[in-house]
């Protein structure tokens, strides 16, 4: 399985932005993943499927104005300021 990390933003102009949110999370959660406290909308998945397969299905969950980002991790090719805990989470899966 890969390891991919997922970012979105929805528009919070919308009526019914909290409930839209937590229909996308968990919608998102289907796949195994992993969230950093330091990161709102921010989540690393870990699953078989493509990066096209995985922003086709969570784009069910938005709106034509809302983002989504899906990038795969290559094991050695990824830095950042991280807890250590979703440090530990991506190592062990790349």
């Amino acid at each position: 399985m890969a390891v991919y990390v997922v970012t979105w933003n929805l528009n919070q102009e919308r009526s019914n932005y909290a409930q839209a949110r937590q229909a996308f999370i968990q919608h998102l959660e289907r796949y195994q993943n992993h969230k950093d406290s330091g990161l709102e909308t921010v989540r690393w998945i870990s699953t078989s499927s493509t990066a096209t397969q995985i922003d086709s299905n969570l784009r069910q969950r938005l709106d034509d104005n809302d983002r989504l980002f899906v990038s795969k991790l290559n094991s050695g090719e990824n830095q950042g300021w991280l807890n250590q805990a979703t440090w530990d989470w991506i190592n062990a899966r790349l």
